[in-house]
């Protein structure tokens, strides 16, 4: 018995050798970031909680060393390459096990990533008088037989039930069913091979938590629907250098010294846009110390960060903005600002405000030497 967990030992199949193609990106979804840490390592951490021993993960030819980063630092994994089917997928990471042979095995999906330990206790329980055993929920809509796009019959929800992974097994009885599989097509999953070879399958409570992430909408359901972001920037006014504020040149006797154009407006918009999505600040994407950026016109920083938060999956709500010195005097040039910002922004003018105010001459700003800007930023998550 295992003691940690009170659970009979069993072995464990991780099948993540699928192209994930509907999440869409560059890489499968099992090997993309989920809650913090890629959708694979979420299942294999849970499954080696519960001291599933061997643990076999079965992945796609190719991608060893995606699978090997995302769960490094994990022990007691074996790699197996998968097939050109699921089907084939399991039945490699099955023969992988052939040598020690354990008494029960699961398989699971890497697609579905909060596996509870109280489904695997009551899924090894049930193999007590069972071949296998699969967690399975209640339909609770109404089902209708579709002959295209025509309602041809209904279906009695009250005989079906929505399948989950893991699915548990005697291991002899699972392997040997699979090797028998003469089936014209892949199976659905490994219950309806096992009860193509005679074996019973017993069902079990599943969990919602069991989920299965599909699209790229579902890899980001855990991303809070809001994210709040502010930026804080100061630069000295010196003579001979031209006057940006939000990308508007300001007629004005001085200009703000720095590496770029120095446009203090943007730089706390592009600081604050970065700390909303958790990326850093502008000098850690534009290092003052790098020549590249001398110069350089602020708007392709805003731009920059502009692509970093819709990779992220956001756009912005909305943004306040308020300049802090004595002069020159923002009211004039206002609208102008305002109008630079939101088309830079990609957003409606008036999801931007652009503020001004003074400290009543005190300190740098009061004192003319130099302009402060504040700015908070909030972005909703793409639906």
């Amino acid at each position: 018995m295992n003691e940690r967990t009170s659970l009979p030992s069993f072995a464990a199949i991780v099948v993540a050798a699928g192209k994930g193609l509907r999440a869409g990106g560059d890489i499968p979804k099992q090997f993309a970031q989920y809650r913090g840490k890629p959708l694979l390592r979420h299942s294999v951490e849970a499954l080696r909680k519960a001291s599933a021993s061997p643990l076999i993960v079965v992945i796609g030819a190719g991608h060893e060393s995606n699978a090997k980063d995302a769960l490094a630092g994990v022990d007691g994994l074996t790699f197996v390459t998968g097939g050109l089917t699921r089907q084939d997928s399991v039945r490699n990471g099955l023969e992988a096990l052939a040598k020690t042979a354990p008494q029960f095995v699961l398989i699971h999906d890497a697609a579905r990533a909060d596996l509870p330990c109280a489904v695997i206790e009551r899924l090894l329980g049930k193999l007590a008088a069972n071949a296998g055993a699969i967690p399975a929920l209640p339909v609770v809509d109404s089902l209708a037989v579709a002959d295209g796009e025509q309602m041809s019959g209904k279906a009695d929800r009250e005989k079906l039930r929505r399948v989950q992974t893991p699915q548990a097994f005697h291991y002899k009885d699972i392997l040997s069913a699979h090797r028998a599989w003469q089936g014209a097509t892949d199976a659905g999953d490994d219950a309806q091979v096992l009860t193509a070879a005679g074996g019973q399958v017993g069902l079990v409570d599943g969990d919602e938590r069991l989920k299965k992430i599909t699209f790229a909408e579902d890899l980001m359901s855990d991303k809070p629907q809001v994210r709040v972001g502010q930026g804080f920037d100061v630069h000295r006014l010196v003579e001979g250098e031209d006057l940006w504020l939000c990308g508007v040149r300001i007629p004005h006797n001085k200009g703000l010294s720095g590496h770029s154009d120095a446009d203090v407006a943007l730089h706390c918009v592009v600081d604050a846009l970065l700390g909303a999505i958790g990326d850093g600040d502008i000098g850690s994407h534009f290092p003052p110390s790098d020549p590249q950026w001398k110069g350089a016109p602020s708007p392709m920083f805003v731009e920059h960060a502009m692509k970093l938060v819709d990779y992220a999956g956001y756009r912005i709500c909305n943004v306040d903005l308020t300049l802090i010195c004595e002069e020159p005097k923002v009211g004039p040039h206002r609208d102008a600002m305002r109008a630079r910002l939101a088309e830079l922004l990609r957003v409606d003018a008036s999801q931007v405000s652009v503020k001004a105010t003074t400290t009543e001459r005190l300190g740098f700003t009061g004192r003319g030497e130099g302009i402060a800007a504040q700015a908070m930023v909030s972005l909703q998550r793409e639906i």
